[in-house]
This record gives structure tokens, C-alpha cells and sequence, in this order.
């Protein structure tokens, strides 16, 4: 067995990055490994135990013997940090070779005996009472990831250094100064600087930092490369009456931490609760003693996780890895709420994480170190924040999140002194593993162990042990060659007595910052089957052809293939699943049909195409490619409504007045002959120039029975009535939210960005928007009028009421007059309110994300499961039912409406659903959509990474969009994108500091003069503050940041 000392150095071979960041080591250390060294020995070892054992007995017989609070006293212990004397030493600041000096009056021996005999009398005591291993483990630190990303193997190494010490003191010390004083200062400094520096803070720490509480300050990246990305999270310190926060010492996972993955050598500690069982479980929700909901974890503060309150007030945080119990982000978890003295205190609603930070999830991914250390299904946290009771699985079926609500004394209202509690938790079952458990990332060769260590990207799944037999067979031989290769890796098992999961390598993808290996990595993360589909789904398909619509087919329908009928699609779009007509009736009013591809033909119900279709749900929108729902003679051929081709579809036909208003209506399985596929450039194109003849040449190839100028004027009767229609929605209390989308020019060989631009919403996007939404309306009424417990709908829950509310207060304080009340007025008052210069679209785009951050997703689900019809409205359109009937192509949901539609006409199978099916279904689609949307945010973030190192630096004005205490957001106008700039990393910036009034925030960074002769310029970055920023490629793959130029540079 390795002695401590060949144990470090092992560990120092292979960690060569860290080994030379490090200041080299006191002589302590030295004698420190050698008292571990004697520990080990049997007899030392006896001996201890020994002693150990009699202290127990005094402190059953007496409470705490003298002799025991003599040394703790002496160790300036409070009482209430002796209640929870930390399981392993190797972590705690209280016995290190640092915090010995100074000490000159304890030997090293005694004091290492009073640590060991306190832990283990306690353990003894804690065993007897009943203690929980969770509030056992009190002080323990999360191991799973290093600060500098560096892996450690899972053997217990030696001790913590007192470099890492210092860095460690540095960021207490940081943290008591951001929470006694609502102004923070602070000067930029080099991370090699903040690590001297800390040393010099030690000496003045000393004496404070035993009697302060921990609390984590913001992760720094792993790399380290540059940004000092440690922002204290603004809260308050403990009184001293309340005891301290259980789950975790600090956010700087120093090396110590991971060394304590293993108990002692040849025993293994428990790290990890085991979960409750299910009985448990379930009476445990039944009774309101238990919460369920998804975990979604910070992907800037991995430690840092959060599922949403079950009454809408703030969301409950989950402090730390151990917290979690192994689920990952996204998982359904049940979760015990803590003793209230373990509940988190912030200062105000915004420094409450789940109600401001989590959402910079919604930063550019490749802000956080590596391009993919954002991937969750939450797009956006308002994605993650809506797993309410129709997500709750079949097996809670009876026990809503409603349940829970009024057994738990709600933590909102402010205390006296300003501060605010916070729930915390720990998770004690997991439902359902929604996170695939499959994540890329980098293999790391650990000397003479039978594992290597996958790293992942993602920072909040933990390190995997890979058997070398699972590795590249000249891994071993050659690691050096595998650096920068990238590797998907499944999580097998994760022990509750380990840091570390297992797993294998599932496959080799490529080298990292090249889009198609990272572009596969997304994909398997997510979980997005992009396999081929298999022999027996094609069995599925008609096998004569080309294919012909059968005579007894056509008989069963009406026929429109003589009608005016035409698709408005991008240009590059290949499955065309809706289309207009627009024919002008003798009484001046309007024939309007919307035709949809009759995908539930050829998928029927119960085979394995629609098993298949089931299971994906969706189809997957990359930048350079689509993952089909469908397999692509369905998608681009039989089902897709090209041009000149005789197609089935569903249509629903309205006779309909100038004005908009609907005289009648009619659904009915139909036949199409599109006579044109037009762009949204072409219909944009005659909507601009209504008098325009336009030529053959001028637009694609066209039906002769149709003239170009028919379908101009319909195009133009479509453009007036959608008018109207959108007029009266807005009017009648509707809301958009218009996000800035980036889209790409691609080379047609290598499929490389060549260039981007932000996506421009039009007219002719609005015409087809008006009536797909009308007809979606018009079947949600139609199926749950024919089907009341069985119809698939779509709802939108309103936004959150704090986070409206602080929202609310926040523009009061920033003289925006913006109405939150409704979603109509919301709507009116963005539309109004932000001037008419050149910059009021930046101002409405920047409000327009601070008022998402409160909003929920819209979700399926079944009319039979949710009780309430009240609970049916969709908030942002303000209708009281709407579904999805018009991309049956692309969407599973709606091939499911398609059958009920069919049922219901009584043109097509008798339905074998339950509600329990479809319930199930529709939460299976909810997860997918989710899932897609962030799945096509993070290829977008891919090609802009590749883009900017191409093509950079790229040079843009940009508005702040939030300010925190040492960093602020901003949005990019040029590109659309938002990135965070950290103070700290700012060259030229001499200091900087941060000044909070109510709800606002603002920092006023001053520039070191380019002249010694002249003052210093002064910046104030406040919401809505125009500066300029340069975006440059970093030295990781696909990684940029946003440099902040000096106002001097920008005329200002």
C-alpha cells in the first residue's frame, strides 16, 4: 500500500497543471504526511481507538468532559461546530499544517488526537441518537470537481496544502466582506495574483474564520484561464444564535476535498443517504412531508440546485453534490425540505438564486470554460421550472404537487432585519431518471490504477472511473495522444459510498472544437436518437413506388386539388406540412383553408412507425441538418405537401368576413394539389409590392391553372385578413415575446459558418402564424367538445407571482413604466414605453428577456387528467383552449389531435386511448420539446464558437442587461447573443466598485488613465448602459469571451 508521501507524489505526476500553479510547500507538510504516516500503524492505531473510546464513555456518563471542551475551547470551536465535528479531518480548517502556526503551544499529536477523538466520540453518540449521516457529514465540501478542473483518481490522498488552504481563506474572507456591506470594491487581479494574495490574507483570516459560516462563492472555471469568475453570492451571515448551513464548506473544491472519497484505507465511508423506499415515498408526498419536482442544477455554480416551489413562491435550493444523492439535472426527484435553521438566508428576492441567477443558464454556453457546460434540457430555465402534477408518473398518480401545499410554513415574507429564508432540501428518491446519463468529455491516464478518468464537460455530472479495458487500446502506452480527443461516456453505476460514478466509454467522437464530433456529443447527451431507422418501421411504409393516393381513398374525401392552394415555408424547408388557400366568395367575405399534411394515414396506430415516432416525439432542428421525427420518404416525400403533387390532408375551411370574423366552419380529411411552394421571401416580396406583376422567373415554378397574379392576391387577401386577426388577439389581451434568434450562411461543401445575422420576424411570418394559430384554436374546441376526458391540449400556466412581482418592483426602481399585471398588458406596455430612437429595440429586447425570466413553459396534457378547466388557458395567447394540430411532420402531439380529429368525424379507426395514455404521452412530449429547443440553442452556440474563431475578433455594441456584484450580462446587438463580463478580467480597469439601491444594481468601474497626467475615467454600468464590446475565440476549443472596451475608445 502506498505510504502518503508516494501517494502525493503520484498524484503530483499527474497533475503537472496544477503542480506548477502551486507556490512550493512548507516544511509542514513534510511532517504532517509523516504523522499520517505513524497513524497508520497498528499500534498508533490502537492506542487511539483506546483513547477515543474512553472520551466516548466520559461524554455519555458527564455530557463533554473537560478535558475535551478545554482542547476545543482552545481550538476556538463554537459549541455549535462541536455538534458537528467534521467526519474527516483532511477537510477541516481547523487542523491543517496552516492554521498549526501560530499554535506554537499545541503539538501537532495533540491536537491531532483532540480531532480524531472528537469525531469519533461523536460518532459513537451520534450512532446511539440517531443522528443523520447527512447532518453527521455538516461541514464536508463537494468532491466531485476540482477548482481548476485537474482530476484527482479516488484513493485518499495526504493533506490539504497550504496553497489550496489559502485560497480557501481568501474566499471566507471574500465572502464576509460581500456580506457585511452592500458596497463591494474591489481591484482586477490575475488568477496567479488572487492566489498570492490569498496567502497574504491568511495571517488576518486566521483569527475570523473558524466563527464564520461557510457559504459558497460563484464556481470559478476549471481551467482557471484568465476570468476570476469567483463572485460572492450576496447573503447574509448567520446570527450567531442559528446554527450553520449543514451541506457545504466552499465552492473552491480545493484537492483535499476528493481525498476524501474513501474512508481510512481499506474502509469506504458513505457519502451518499440511501434513498427512501417507496411506501415511504409515497405516504411520505401523500401526507405533504415530502415535495416532487425536476432538479435543475446552475450551470455556472455546478453545487448549486433547485426544484420548483409547489406553491409558486420561491423555488427550494438544494446545497451541494451530496444534497443532490446522484440525481442529475433534470431528473424527477422527491425531495425532504430541512430544519428551518438550515434554511438559506438572502438579503433580498434577487440574490435569491432561484429567482435571479439560475437564469444565466440562458448565457452563452461557451461563457462557462467549454462549449457544452450549459447542456440541459432547460433552455431556459423557464423550461426546468414547470414540472408540475402533469409530469407526476403513473406510480405517484394520485398525489399531486398541490398536496404538499400548507404543511410547509412558506418562506417568503421578509424578517425583520430585510433578510429573506429560503427553503433548502435533500433529495431522498429519484422518480425518474430524465437525464440520459450519457455525457462527453476527456479520458485522464491515473498511474497504476485499473481506471482511467473521464472528465466530463458538463460540469454538473461527476467524474466517471472508466476500466482501462474500456479504453483506446494504446491508451495506456500513448495517453498524450487522447488530450484533446473527445469521448461519450455512460454513467453504469454510482455508489453511495463514492465521489465518483462508474462507466464506459460509449464511443470516440473526434477532436474537440469540430463541429460534427461536437455536434454527435450534443445529440447523445440529450439523448436524441439520430440512429437510422430500423428494417421493420420501413416495413412500414407503402412499398409500391412512386406512391398513388388509392381510388377508394380519394372517395372518402373532399376534393381540392383544383383549388387556389399554396406553402409558405423557408426556403430550405424539405417536409411542408401546411398550407393556404384564400378564395374570394360572391358576398365580398372569404373562403380560408388551412391544409395539413394527413400524416396519421401512414402512421397507424400501434406499429413500429408510430412506436418510433412516439418515442422521438419530435424532430430535431440543427443548424446544418434536421433529425427527423419521421423517416424521410414520409418527411420529405409522401406526407410533405410539395408542389404539382396530388397529397392527403386535414383541412379546415372558414367562411370568414374582411374584418376577421369567423361565419362558419368545417373540418374534414381532404386531397391538395399545391400549386406553388413560396419562401417567406417571395410572400414577403407581395405583401411589399402589392401592385407589382411579377414574372415566372421571379418566383419558383408554378401550376399554369393557377396565374401568378391569383395567387398574389390571395397571398395579399391572407396578408389583410391576418392583420385583423392579430389586431383583435393583441387587443384582446394577448402577449409575444420576441427573442433575438441568430441564424447562419453556410459553405455548401464543408457546411462551415461563412456567416450570421439575426433572424428577421416579417409579415409574411405573420400571415402564416395568424392562421395556424386560428386553427389550432379552432381544433382544441372541436376535440374537447367530442372527447372532455380524453383531448391533447396545450396550456400556459402564468408566470411566477414573486418573480413578477420583484420584476414588477425592479422597473418601478429603473423608471420603466411597464404593467405586469396581464399578459395583455405586459404586451401593451413593451409595445409603448422604451422611446423611438435608434436604440429603443435594443431597450424592448433587453426588458423583453428580463420579463421571460418569470414565465413558464406551455405544456401538454391530457383534458381527464387535470381537474380544473381554469387550469386549460393558455396565458400568452389568452385563449382558454388551443392544441397543436398543424406540424403533424415534425410533432408527435399532433398526430395524436390528428386521431382524435379523425375519430371524432367519424372519418377514421375508433381511438384505443386512456387519459392515463395520453396524460403519458403528452408529458413524454413535453420532455422532448425541451429537450430539442436546447438541443438547437447549443448548435447555434457551436457555429457562433466556430464563426468567432474564423471570422474574429467581432467587434459590436452591446446593452447591459443585469448587474451582480462584480460581473454584468450583456447583449451583443450585432449577433443577438448575451455573455457575461467578469470585472476582474477587464484590462485596463483600475478598480471597480458595486452599489445596490432596493432592487437596483450598478458598478462603477474606473479605468487607469492611458496618461499618468490625467484622472481616471469613471464607467457606470447600470441596466440598459450602451457599451462596447469585442468577441474573441479563447484558447479552449469553441470557447470566446466578451472584451469590454474603454469608453475612451468609443467616443464616449
Amino acid at each position: 500500500m502506498d505510504s502518503p508521501r508516494q501517494s502525493k507524489k503520484a498524484n503530483l505526476n499527474r497533475e503537472p497543471k496544477r503542480s506548477q500553479n502551486q507556490s512550493s510547500t512548507p516544511p509542514q507538510k513534510d511532517a504532517y504526511a509523516r504523522l499520517l504516516s505513524q497513524h497508520r500503524s497498528s499500534k498508533f492505531s490502537l492506542y487511539l481507538e483506546q483513547y477515543a473510546k474512553d472520551l466516548s464513555c466520559q461524554r455519555e456518563g458527564n455530557g463533554p468532559s473537560t478535558l475535551l471542551k478545554a482542547q476545543s475551547d482552545r481550538l476556538n470551536i463554537p459549541q455549535r461546530k462541536r455538534d458537528q465535528v467534521p467526519n474527516d479531518f483532511s477537510d477541516s480548517s481547523d487542523f491543517s499544517p496552516s492554521s498549526l502556526r501560530g499554535k506554537g503551544e499545541e503539538s501537532s499529536l495533540s491536537l491531532y488526537m483532540e480531532k480524531l477523538s472528537s469525531r469519533n466520540a461523536q460518532q459513537d453518540c451520534e450512532r446511539k441518537q440517531g443522528v443523520s449521516d447527512r447532518q453527521r457529514r455538516g461541514q464536508r465540501r463537494d468532491t466531485t470537481t476540482s477548482q481548476d478542473g485537474d482530476i484527482e483518481s479516488g484513493e485518499e490522498l495526504g493533506c490539504l496544502t497550504p496553497n489550496d488552504l489559502n485560497k480557501h481563506q481568501k474566499q471566507q474572507k471574500k465572502n464576509k466582506d460581500s456580506k457585511e456591506t452592500d458596497q463591494f470594491v474591489a481591484r482586477p487581479q490575475s488568477p496567479k495574483k488572487a492566489s498570492t494574495s490569498g496567502q497574504e490574507q491568511d495571517k488576518m483570516t486566521k483569527s475570523k474564520r473558524k466563527n464564520l459560516p461557510k457559504h459558497p462563492d460563484e464556481e470559478k472555471s476549471r481551467e482557471g484561464a484568465g476570468v476570476d469568475a469567483q463572485l460572492p453570492r450576496p447573503m447574509s451571515p448567520h446570527g450567531k444564535d442559528k446554527k450553520p448551513q449543514h451541506p457545504r464548506a466552499s465552492a473552491t473544491n480545493s484537492p483535499a476535498d476528493k481525498r476524501k472519497n474513501r474512508g481510512g484505507r481499506g474502509s469506504r465511508k458513505q457519502v451518499f443517504e440511501s434513498y427512501m423506499i417507496f411506501e415511504e415515498v409515497s405516504h411520505g408526498l401523500k401526507r405533504g412531508e415530502l415535495i416532487q419536482g425536476q432538479l435543475r442544477i446552475n450551470p455556472k455554480k455546478y453545487h448549486e440546485a433547485f426544484i420548483p416551489s409547489p406553491n409558486d413562491t420561491r423555488d427550494i435550493f438544494l446545497d451541494g453534490i451530496v444534497a443532490r444523492n446522484r440525481a442529475l439535472n433534470g431528473d424527477i426527484v422527491v425531495v425532504q425540505v430541512l430544519p428551518q435553521e438550515q434554511w438559506k438566508v438572502v438579503r433580498s428576492d434577487t440574490d435569491c438564486e432561484g429567482a435571479s441567477e439560475s437564469e444565466t443558464q440562458r448565457e452563452h454556453v461557451v461563457q462557462t470554460m467549454q462549449k457544452k457546460t450549459e447542456r440541459t434540457p432547460r433552455p431556459d430555465v423557464v423550461a426546468d421550472q414547470c414540472s408540475d402534477q402533469d409530469e407526476v408518473l403513473s406510480k405517484f398518480q394520485n398525489t399531486t404537487l398541490s398536496d404538499t401545499e400548507g404543511h410547509l410554513e412558506d418562506s417568503s415574507t421578509p424578517r425583520p432585519n430585510g433578510e429573506i429564508l429560503q427553503k433548502t432540501a435533500k433529495v431522498v428518491y429519484i422518480v425518474e431518471k430524465k437525464h440520459s446519463r450519457a455525457v462527453t468529455g476527456f479520458l485522464k491516464f491515473l498511474p497504476d490504477k485499473p481506471f482511467a478518468m473521464f472528465s466530463p464537460v458538463d460540469h454538473r455530472v461527476p467524474r466517471i472511473n472508466v476500466p482501462l479495458a474500456d479504453c483506446p487500446e494504446d491508451f495506456c502506452s500513448r495517453p498524450g495522444d487522447y488530450t484533446n480527443t473527445l469521448f461519450i461516456c455512460r454513467i453504469t453505476n454510482w455508489a453511495a459510498d463514492s465521489n465518483f460514478a462508474e462507466g464506459q466509454l460509449a464511443k470516440t467522437l473526434g477532436q474537440a472544437g469540430e463541429i460534427e464530433p461536437e455536434t454527435e456529443g450534443i445529440l447523445t447527451e440529450y439523448d436524441v436518437d439520430f440512429s437510422e431507422f430500423s428494417d421493420e418501421v420501413l416495413d412500414c411504409l407503402p412499398k409500391n413506388l412512386p406512391w398513388t393516393i388509392p381510388p377508394e381513398e380519394m372517395r372518402k374525401r373532399r376534393d381540392l386539388r383544383n383549388e387556389c392552394i399554396f406553402t409558405i415555408d423557408p426556403a430550405t424547408a424539405r417536409d411542408l406540412d401546411d398550407a393556404l388557400s384564400c378564395k374570394q366568395l360572391p358576398d365580398g367575405n372569404f373562403e380560408v383553408g388551412v391544409h395539413i399534411a394527413d400524416v396519421s394515414y401512414f402512421v397507424e396506430e400501434d406499429n413500429a412507425l408510430d412506436a418510433i415516432a412516439s418515442q422521438r416525439a419530435t424532430s430535431v432542428y440543427l443548424v446544418q441538418k434536421v433529425i427527423p421525427m419521421l423517416p424521410r420518404l414520409l418527411c420529405e416525400e409522401l406526407c410533405s405537401l410539395n408542389p404539382l403533387t396530388d397529397r392527403l390532408t386535414f383541412s379546415v375551411i372558414w367562411k370568414i368576413t374582411p374584418e376577421g370574423k369567423i361565419l362558419s366552419e368545417w373540418f374534414g380529411r381532404s386531397v391538395i394539389r399545391s400549386c406553388v411552394k413560396l419562401s417567406y421571401d417571395h410572400a414577403q416580396s407581395m405583401i411589399e409590392a402589392p401592385e407589382k406583376m411579377f414574372s415566372a422567373e421571379e418566383l419558383p415554378p408554378a401550376d399554369p391553372v393557377h396565374p401568378i397574379d391569383e395567387i398574389h392576391q390571395a397571398v395579399l387577401n391572407l396578408h389583410s385578413i391576418a392583420k385583423n386577426l392579430r389586431a383583435q388577439r393583441f387587443s384582446g389581451g394577448a402577449l409575444r415575446l420576441d427573442q433575438l434568434k441568430l441564424s447562419f450562411t453556410l459553405d455548401k461543401e464543408t457546411m462551415m459558418p461563412q456567416g450570421c445575422y439575426v433572424y428577421q420576424y416579417r409579415d409574411s411570418n405573420k400571415l402564416v402564424e395568424e392562421f395556424m394559430l386560428l386553427a389550432n384554436i379552432a381544433t382544441a374546441h372541436h376535440i374537447y367538445r367530442k372527447f372532455p376526458e380524453l383531448a391533447l391540449l396545450r396550456r400556459h400556466p402564468p408566470p411566477k407571482t414573486k418573480m413578477v412581482d420583484e420584476l414588477q418592483e425592479l422597473c418601478d426602481q429603473l423608471g420603466i413604466n411597464i404593467d405586469l399585471s396581464s399578459a395583455g398588458a405586459l404586451h401593451k406596455s413593451l409595445n409603448t414605453t422604451l422611446g423611438d430612437d435608434e436604440y429603443s429595440s435594443a431597450r424592448k429586447e433587453v426588458l423583453t428577456h428580463m420579463c421571460s425570466r418569470p414565465m413558464q413553459m406551455a405544456l401538454y396534457f391530457c383534458t381527464g387528467g387535470l381537474k380544473e378547466e381554469q387550469l386549460f388557458k393558455h396565458y400568452a395567447l389568452n385563449v382558454p383552449l388551443y392544441t397543436h394540430f398543424t406540424s403533424p411532420i415534425r410533432r408527435y402531439a399532433d398526430i395524436i389531435v390528428h386521431r382524435l380529429l379523425a375519430s371524432s368525424l367519424k372519418c377514421g379507426p375508433h381511438l384505443g386511448l386512456s387519459t392515463e395514455e395520453v396524460q403519458k404521452q403528452a408529458s413524454h412530449c413535453n420532455d422532448k420539446k425541451t429537450v430539442s429547443k436546447r438541443v438547437q440553442e447549443l448548435s447555434s452556440e457551436l457555429f457562433f464558437g466556430v464563426f468567432v474563431k474564423e471570422c474574429g475578433p467581432l467587434d459590436s455594441e452591446a446593452m447591459v442587461m443585469g448587474v451582480l456584484d462584480q460581473s454584468f450580462d450583456v447583449l451583443v446587438l450585432r449577433y443577438g447573443v448575451q455573455k457575461r463580463i467578469y470585472c476582474k478580467s477587464v484590462v485596463g480597469l483600475d478598480s471597480f466598485h458595486h452599489r445596490k439601491v432596493g432592487k437596483k444594481s450598478e458598478l462603477t468601474l474606473v479605468w487607469t488613465p492611458e496618461d499618468a497626467e490625467e484622472a481616471p475615467v469613471e464607467q457606470v454600468i447600470s441596466v440598459f448602459t450602451l457599451v462596447e464590446v469585442q468577441l474573441k475565440a479563447d484558447g479552449a476549443p469553441l470557447k470566446y469571451s466578451a472584451v469590454l472596451k474603454r469608453p475612451e475608445d468609443t467616443g464616449s
